[in-house]
């Protein structure tokens, strides 16, 4: 038996053993499985209920030497400061075009959780231009009209850039930078080594074959995640290895442009609890559109910073904790508005959050999935997940626990009144919540079906789509599992919340198949509209003719495609439509052996007017929406 039995892909399997490793998913629960509708917290931390400022340094370094339990780890780099980036063209001009006279129709925006709450990705388009990352460059294209497609301007940075948002005139993008950082000199005269900062470029994209730059913004430690709320950008990084010369703690520091803002220890928050390495997270807000508003921000001492979750009102950080028997997650609700940051609230609540989708607030309620423990294949490790609701202060006021006893969850999905759980470890099982009594959430129902969902996606207010594998249940009595197979795509009808039903589905390729969807919603695109479900998978098929007898469940197939798949998807069912793929020669997979990757796989996709635009580092490609014919294509330095 090896650990492919339990991974949907071989080319993932070290990223999926370290993320488990780093998040510390594999944990041992003995603690008794919960009832539904009970309301339990003896497993908790004691964590305290708010969070305090210190009143000097000295409170800052003793609490610190006093409550971190972790070795310190001195860092030795250094550095004269950020470099800025660099502008290229394509050396063509073209006519100014009148934005109202071409402006498209209807076209696409990045798939994001909360309407109004914009998420930063890779590609983004104002329906007149795309915004491409690759590599240490963000390109801008041309896009419409589709016949004038074109490069025309890129900006080249020292690092790799990850993120942008587009915001009417300004694009902004975010990099990591590490390690060079400028010495300070706080409290102390002792240079400070920066570990990592995350640096916010604001440019003025007006002319967009010459952008300029606005504003560069800088936060010390790694970047967290972001969110733009109309004209602001939240930006979230953590800092570690805050220890320096043995007993010494720094203080957080910004720039914005050239003026620097070090913080005193008064204007640090933080709660009082012991923690193996202390970090700092920092939340920072940027008008993007008024280079000379300062910019806000709010600095946190606490654990490891993990997922977060945004509405239009509230950021709220989640902070995982973990001992011998329990897991519990620390959650802090910071109110944004405009440049203005103030912590709230904090709580608490038992298990670990999966991602963003494990989280929700509507109607003043914050609601919360977790998992408590992790379900093995071999049974001596158990699991059971578990839905929690918070009031606007982040007191516990409902909760369903011990759902799925022996499973893992895959996915969650908050829609108004309702929370939808998949968990899975042979089966997978769809559980309906009814959320409209805060003080008194329900299983109302669920479903069992082979396979999985890793993604929900709202169709319409009854009907989910569903983004997982398909699976087979393995037949060796000693082990507990199922084996995973091609890419399932299916469409859950929960009109009738007591009976959900599957309404259709459909499988994409053998054991070995991928797609970024299944870690990765920005990858999603989809339009009710239209019935159009667009998604980038790598198919693996299995080549029946290499096996003389039956083929085992754990055959991988060879890779054969890669690509976005379009499907026709409605109440009706599911459709591959057809594939754009940015491979030009078939023979490439064929040679790829055990592992594929290529700088033509298509990442992300849209739609403007009639025409599905695909990305890839290497190309932007024209494919017309109604019979996939390909109108023309941009390549990319």
């Amino acid at each position: 038996m090896t650990l492919s039995a339990l991974y949907p892909s071989r080319n993932r399997l070290i990223t999926y053993a370290m993320v488990a490793f780093m998040t510390g998913a594999i944990i041992i629960n003995s603690a008794a499985l919960l009832t539904p509708g009970t309301l339990n917290t003896e497993n908790q931390l004691n964590f305290p209920s708010t969070l305090s400022r210190f009143t000097s340094y000295a409170e800052l370094q003793d609490f610190v030497s006093t409550h971190q339990t972790g070795s310190y780890h001195p860092y030795y780099y250094w550095s004269g400061g950020i470099r800025g980036p660099m502008i290229t063209f394509n050396g063509a001009k073209l006519e100014a075009v009148d934005a109202q006279a071409s402006a498209p129709d209807d076209y696409s925006s990045t798939n994001i959780q909360v309407e109004g709450v914009d998420e930063a990705d890779i590609v983004k388009t104002d329906g007149n231009y795309i915004y491409i990352v690759a590599g240490e460059s963000v390109h801008i294209i041309k896009s419409y009209p589709p016949e004038e497609a074109e490069l025309i301007s890129t900006i080249r940075l020292d690092r790799m850039p990850f993120n942008i948002f587009i915001n009417g005139d300004k694009l902004i993008i975010m990099e990591s930078a590490a390690p060079e950082p400028v010495l300070y000199r706080m409290p102390a005269l002792y240079p400070i080594p920066v570990e990592q900062y995350t640096v916010l470029y604001v440019y003025d994209v007006s002319d967009r074959e010459n952008p300029t730059l606005d504003r560069t913004i800088t936060s010390e430690g790694w970047f967290v995640d972001t969110r733009m709320i109309g004209d602001y950008v939240y930006m979230v990084t953590q800092q570690g290895n805050i220890i320096y010369n043995e007993t010494e703690v720094w203080l957080p520091c910004f720039t914005d442009g050239n003026s620097t803002i070090r913080l005193e220890a008064d204007m640090v928050y933080y709660h009082n609890v012991t923690d193996d390495w202390f970090s700092y997270t920092h939340i920072v807000a940027v008008n993007t559109q008024n280079p000379d508003e300062g910019i806000g921000h709010e600095s946190f001492l606490m654990g490891g910073t993990s997922t977060l979750y945004a509405s239009l009102d509230n950021i709220y950080l989640t902070a995982p904790r973990w001992s011998s028997e329990s897991q519990t997650t620390k959650i802090f609700k910071v109110k944004v508005d405009g440049s203005t940051i103030e912590y709230t609230a904090d709580g608490k609540v038992p298990g670990s959050i999966i991602n963003q989708f494990s989280m929700s607030e509507h109607r003043g309620y914050f609601r919360i999935a977790t998992q408590k423990g992790y379900a093995s294949r071999s049974g001596e490790w158990t699991s059971d997940s578990n839905v929690y609701v918070l009031d606007e202060d982040l007191n516990l006021v409902g909760s369903v626990e011990g759902l799925a006893p022996g499973e893992n969850m895959h996915s969650a999905r908050f829609m108004g009144n309702r929370a939808y759980l998949v968990t899975f470890k042979k089966i997978d099982p769809l559980f309906t919540i009814d959320l409209s009594e805060p003080t008194n959430p329900r299983v109302l129902g669920k479903l069992k079906i082979p396979g999985y969902s890793d993604y929900l996606h709202p169709y319409d207010e009854n009907t989910l789509i569903g983004i997982g594998k398909e699976t087979v249940e393995a037949e060796d009595p000693d082990w507990d599992f199922a084996w995973y197979q091609g890419i399932k795509i299916s469409l859950f009808d929960v009109s009738d919340v007591e009976t959900p039903k599957e309404l259709a589905k459909i499988e994409i390729g053998d054991r070995g198949s991928d797609t970024p969807a299944l870690r990765e919603h920005k990858s999603v695109l989809f339009s009710k509209d239209r019935n159009l479900l667009v998604i980038p998978i790598l198919e693996a098929q299995i080549n029946e003719d290499s096996y003389s007898g039956d083929i085992p469940d754990s055959a991988y197939g060879e890779y054969i495609n890669q690509g976005a798949y379009v499907f026709q998807i409605s109440p009706d069912g599911i459709t591959l439509r057809g594939i754009v793929s940015h491979v030009d020669d078939p023979e490439e997979f064929l040679k790829s052996g055990w592992y594929w990757d290529s700088s033509r796989n298509v990442e992300r996709s849209l739609y403007i007017d009639d025409v599905l635009y695909t990305i890839s580092d290497e190309l932007v490609q024209l494919n017309s929406l109604s019979d996939l014919t390909q109108l023309g294509r941009v390549k990319l330095p």
